[in-house]
């Protein structure tokens, strides 16, 4: 027997340290929040509780630049973090992302208490970033100016145990007039054909069944690797992949917008009815100002040969108001071409100046108060739209995928939420049997509001899925665990229809 004496003495193992992510901007830094979270969990960090609000030994900023107060937003920010940070030993703050990438040089001078920064090309190396600015106890600052590995071959924390991006391309080739994305970002780069279909593959091996395909410009794919059709060959490639039930992309350029995709979401069956497109203005003179490579004949025939192929689809857009130099003569045009394509959805910006853009120096620029009104009368029209295109819906017998999260009144309504093929958010009865988030559910639409659908009789079919399956024993796992990485919108997952309210998209596809 071993006597006490012989024992060895109770060792303290430290807790590990924890991270929140703040992401702001586009889809592409929700994708590249996700790569975080993965890289600082595989380096040994836990997420933070979901309303941690700063209360983390790391936090990232995963900024966006895009936005005419971009960085005050973020300094404030920081400066809110800076007592916390002398009172908590050992805590560390972090600035990545495009604002990141666009003031490398300013950011630890105005906020010296920040220990790393780093860019859009290499956010592979935050953890040995923090861990050397915890050894030599002084900020870091490294910024790649050309990609140094492809997001998707990163570790990844997803959101979502039944939907995922998919990124198959980084930087744009465009030089639109309001955007610094590709000053930011780079020149557009493809990932091979082969190795986005083995992480879609992997992903569906995993329980996920739906994803979106990613990139700045994204049916311009093919460009970097010669291949003009190899976007539309995509698509169809992901409807041989067994267990992948929808596929979606964001966001398409008009200019790229070729008849092979079209045909190749027609006949691709999990393809979903789906078309985010942005239009931006309606005016060819504003247009050219803007350096968008399209008009407006041009952009109405895609809309008009997307519905003859796909009568029930769901298109949505991004416009912008009060561009330098926009007469009224340019808005009505614009208003004209939301009433030709009759939009379910509208993302609609007040343009704002983006430091670095041609745009900024424009001579013209319009009064806030003209962008305003105007602002207020494209919204009006584009929710009385909307409303008109849902009511079109009631009726109609829809698969949904349920959601998780997606209807903030589910609880007190007995009701949850799900995505119908084209998108559109439906909330429904909840039915006696289980339903989990991944699982399909058929109902039928008895109501519709401009923004939403409701399926108000019982559910009429449900199917239990691998990917709700996924989500159940993901969701066991995490039972004891802090909650999520506390990411802004937009949502990781099944992307939401944009509102037609200004939100912080970037607008600059």
């Amino acid at each position: 027997m071993t006597s006490s004496s012989d024992r060895s003495p109770a060792v303290d193992v430290p807790a590990p340290k924890s991270y929140e992510i703040r992401t702001y901007g586009c889809q592409m830094n929700v994708h590249d929040s996700e790569r975080l979270a993965g890289l600082l969990e595989e380096a040994g960090y836990v997420r933070a509780p979901e309303d941690a609000d700063g209360d983390a030994d790391v936090v990232v900023f995963n900024t966006c630049a895009v936005r005419e107060n971009a960085d005050n937003r973020l300094y404030g920010n920081l400066g809110r973090l800076a007592p916390r940070k002398a009172s908590r030993p050992g805590m560390q703050i972090a600035v990545g992302g495009c604002l990141a990438q666009k003031d490398r040089d300013t950011i630890v001078k105005k906020a010296p208490w920040v220990d790393v920064v780093f860019g859009t090309h290499n956010i592979g190396k935050l953890p040995v970033l923090l861990e050397r600015a915890r050894v030599q106890e002084e900020a870091q600052v490294e910024i790649a100016e050309s990609l140094e590995a492809f997001p998707s071959t990163l570790p990844t924390r997803r959101e979502s145990a039944y939907a995922a991006w998919v990124s198959i391309s980084v930087g744009c080739n465009n030089t639109c007039t309001f955007c610094i994305v590709p000053a930011l970002r780079g020149k557009e780069k493809d990932r091979r054909p082969g190795d986005i279909l083995a992480e879609i593959e992997t992903l569906v091996g995993e329980g996920v069944s739906e994803i979106t395909l990613l990139g700045q410009n994204v049916n311009a794919y093919g460009s970097d690797i010669g291949d003009r059709e190899a976007f539309s060959k995509l698509l169809r490639a992901c409807g041989k992949i067994e267990g992948l039930e929808r596929v979606r992309f964001t966001s398409p350029h008009p200019r790229d917008f070729t008849d092979d995709v079209i045909a190749a979401m027609a006949e691709t069956p999990n393809v979903m009815p789906q078309l985010h497109m942005p239009l931006q203005s309606g005016s060819d003179t504003v247009l050219k100002a803007m350096r968008r490579s399209y008009r407006q004949e041009r952009y109405l025939g895609i809309i008009e040969k997307v519905r003859a192929a796909i009568p029930h689809a769901a298109i949505t857009t991004d416009i912008i108001v009060g561009f330098p130099g926009e007469t009224e003569e340019d808005f009505e045009q614009t208003l004209h071409v939301v009433r030709e394509a009759r939009f379910a959805q509208a993302f609609t910006f007040q343009y704002s100046k983006r430091p670095g853009t041609p745009a900024a120096t424009m001579e013209n620029q319009i009064p806030k108060e003209v962008v305003q009104a105007r602002y207020e009368r494209l919204v009006a029209l584009q929710e009385e739209i909307s409303w008109e295109e849902n009511k079109k819906q009631v009726g109609r017998t829809l698969e949904l995928m349920v959601a998780e999260g997606e209807g903030r009144k589910d609880g007190a309504t007995h009701r949850l939420s799900g995505r119908a093929p084209d998108n559109r958010l439906v909330h429904f009865t909840k039915p006696d049997q289980e339903v989990r988030p991944g699982d399909v559910v058929t109902v039928e639409v008895t109501y519709a509001a401009p923004h939403h659908l409701l399926a108000e009789g019982p559910v009429l079919a449900v199917r239990r899925t691998r990917a709700g399956d996924a989500w159940e024993k993901r969701n066991a796992a995490e039972t004891a665990k802090p909650a999520g990485v506390m990411l802004g919108l937009p949502k990781i997952g099944v992307p939401e229809p944009l509102p037609a309210t200004a939100g912080s998209g970037c607008g600059c596809d």
